[in-house]
C-alpha cells in the first residue's frame, strides 16, 4: 500500500512538472482606461467596487468590478492641494481604514508644494457605499519635509496589526547626499507605523508602543524599519510578511521581507554589493535582500504580492512582481519559511506602475498605456517549438553523490532547478548556468544539501512550461 501511495504521488508530481499552460494577461476590463494609474484598492466593504488612483490628476476613480463596466466616475479628488510637479509627485497612495465600512475613514499620500512635502491625509465618507468624498472632511494625519521631487515612497497600507505602514523614500538626489538612509532619527529612507485611531501629543496619530525606537534617541518613534532608497509598492501576505520592492541607485533593484527594526542596507549597501564605500563595506546588522536582479534585465522594480486568487491556480503562494522599465514579471516562489529562485513569466513592455488586488485575492497591473490587466491561463499557450527542442538529461543516474542535469534545446530566459523529495517538497534549488549554445546547466552536489539515499525528483521550469523526472541518489 506504502509503495502504491508513493508511486501515486510521484506520478502526480511528474504530470504536473512536465506540462503547464503559459500563464499571461489580458485587459481586466477594456471599457475604462485611466490617467498614469499608481494604485488600485478594494474597500472590503458590502461592495463590489475597485478604486484607482491617478498620480497627475489627483483623483481616485471609482468603478464595478465587472469585465463590461465602461464608466468610471470621480470618488475622491485633492487636485486642489496636491504637486504633480516632479514625475515621482503627486498623488501617490491610498488606503481603507479596516473598519471603512463602519467608520467611513480612507486615507491618501500625496506629494505637496510651499514647502516641498508628502501628505498624509484622512477622508471620511458619510457611508461606505458613498459616491463621492467631501474633500472638505480631510484632517491632515502626517506631514514630511521633501528636500527633493523624486524617491517618495508613496505607498500607504494598513497592516494586519491594524495600524498604518508608510513608505517613505530618502528623499532623493543621486547616492542618498543627505545620508537619510542610515540615519532612522530622520522619517526619510525608512518605512513608518502610526496608529490613527488613538491619537497622542496633539498630533492626529499615536505612536504604537512596541515600535522599535520608542524611547530611544537614536531613531524616530515613528520608524518600523530604515535602509530603504524608494521602497515603491509593498504589501503583506496572509501570513503578515512584509513584502516591499525597493528602487535600486545604478545596479540592483531588490525585493525585502522587511521586519520591525531591521536595517536594509542603504546606502552602505545596494541590495547584496557595497555602495558607501564601493567595496570594504561594514554589514553588521544589515538585512540583505531575499531577492535582487541586476540592470541588464530591469532598472526600476515594482513590488507586488504573494498570489492568493483562484484564476490562476499555478501562481498562487508565489511573489509576484514585476519592472516598471522593462515591463518584465517575476514569480518569486515562497513556502511560507523560505524564497527560491524568481522565474521571469513574461515580458510585457509595459510601464508597470503598481499591483493590486481584489477582495477574491485576484491580482491586476497598473499600467502607464492607462488599462488595468489580470493574469489568466492559456491552455494553447505553451510554445510547441520549445516544448519539441528542449530537453534534460540527467547523469549518472543513480549517483553516489554528484547530478548533472544538462538542459538542451532553445529555452528562455529564467531557467530554474529544483529538487523535491518524493512526497513533493522541495529540498533544493540549483544555480543554472549557461554552458553553450542552446545548452545550460545545472549540479546537484548531495553533500551540500545534506540528502540521503533515496528517490528525487528534478523540475526544470521556464516561464512557459516545466519539464520534470526523477533520479536516484546512493550515497
Amino acid at each position: 500500500m506504502y509503495l502504491k501511495s508513493i508511486t501515486t504521488v510521484i506520478f502526480c508530481l511528474i504530470s504536473a512538472l512536465s506540462s503547464q499552460a503559459q500563464i499571461t494577461i489580458e485587459n481586466a476590463f477594456p471599457g475604462v482606461s485611466f490617467s498614469r494609474p499608481v494604485d488600485l484598492q478594494f474597500a472590503n466593504d458590502a461592495t463590489n467596487r475597485l478604486f484607482v488612483v491617478e498620480q497627475n490628476t489627483g483623483v481616485v476613480r471609482v468603478f464595478e468590478n465587472d469585465p463590461a463596466v465602461q464608466s468610471s466616475s470621480v470618488y475622491l479628488s485633492v487636485a486642489d492641494r496636491f504637486n504633480p510637479g516632479g514625475n515621482e509627485e503627486g498623488l501617490l497612495g491610498l488606503a481603507f481604514h479596516p473598519d471603512f465600512s463602519s467608520n467611513g475613514e480612507l486615507f491618501v499620500y500625496y506629494s505637496a508644494s510651499n514647502p516641498r512635502r508628502s501628505v498624509i491625509e484622512r477622508f471620511t465618507a458619510d457611508s461606505s457605499g458613498q459616491a463621492q468624498i467631501d474633500n472638505g472632511s480631510g484632517v491632515i494625519v502626517l506631514e514630511v519635509l521633501q528636500p527633493n521631487s523624486n524617491h517618495n515612497g508613496g505607498q500607504i497600507r494598513f497592516g494586519p496589526d491594524g495600524y498604518l505602514y508608510i513608505g517613505l523614500g530618502d528623499g532623493g538626489g543621486a547616492g542618498d547626499p543627505d545620508e537619510t538612509g542610515q540615519d532612522p532619527r530622520t522619517l526619510l529612507g525608512s518605512m513608518l507605523r502610526i496608529d490613527v485611531d488613538n491619537p497622542q501629543n496633539g498630533k492626529n496619530y499615536g505612536i504604537p508602543a512596541d515600535n522599535p525606537f520608542v524611547a530611544d534617541t537614536t531613531g524616530s518613534d515613528e520608524v518600523y524599519a530604515y535602509g530603504l532608497r524608494n521602497p515603491w509598492r509593498f504589501s503583506f501576505d496572509a501570513a503578515g510578511n512584509l513584502w516591499v520592492g525597493d528602487v535600486g541607485q545604478g545596479r540592483i533593484e531588490e525585493v525585502d521581507i522587511v521586519t520591525k527594526g531591521g536595517n536594509y542596507g542603504w546606502n552602505t549597501m545596494e541590495g547584496s554589493s557595497c555602495y558607501d564605500p564601493s567595496s570594504g563595506c561594514d554589514q553588521t546588522g544589515l538585512t540583505l535582500p531575499v531577492h535582487e536582479y541586476t540592470h541588464s534585465v530591469g532598472q526600476a522594480i515594482t513590488g507586488g504580492f504573494v498570489y492568493r486568487g483562484s484564476r490562476v491556480p499555478d501562481l498562487v503562494g508565489d511573489y509576484i512582481f514585476g519592472d516598471y522599465v522593462s515591463g518584465r514579471v517575476w514569480r518569486l516562489p515562497f513556502d511560507g519559511q523560505e524564497v527560491g529562485e524568481a522565474v521571469e513569466m513574461m515580458n510585457t513592455s509595459l510601464g508597470i506602475a503598481a499591483f493590486g488586488e481584489d477582495k477574491d485575492g485576484e491580482l491586476y497591473i497598473c499600467a502607464f498605456d492607462g488599462h488595468l490587466y489580470h493574469f489568466t491561463r492559456d491552455p494553447t499557450g505553451v510554445e510547441q517549438d520549445d516544448v519539441a527542442t528542449m530537453q534534460v538529461e540527467v547523469f549518472p543516474n543513480p549517483s553516489s553523490g554528484e547530478v548533472n542535469f544538462l538542459i538542451k534545446g532553445r529555452v528562455d530566459s529564467g531557467v530554474v532547478a529544483e529538487i523535491h523529495d518524493v512526497v513533493g517538497r522541495r529540498v533544493a534549488t540549483l544555480p543554472v548556468q549557461v554552458t553553450g549554445s542552446e545548452e545550460l546547466r545545472a549540479v546537484l552536489d548531495a553533500a551540500e544539501w545534506n540528502l540521503p539515499s533515496g528517490l528525487y525528483l528534478y523540475s526544470i521550469k521556464t516561464s512557459t512550461r516545466q519539464l520534470g523526472g526523477t533520479f536516484v541518489l546512493t550515497n
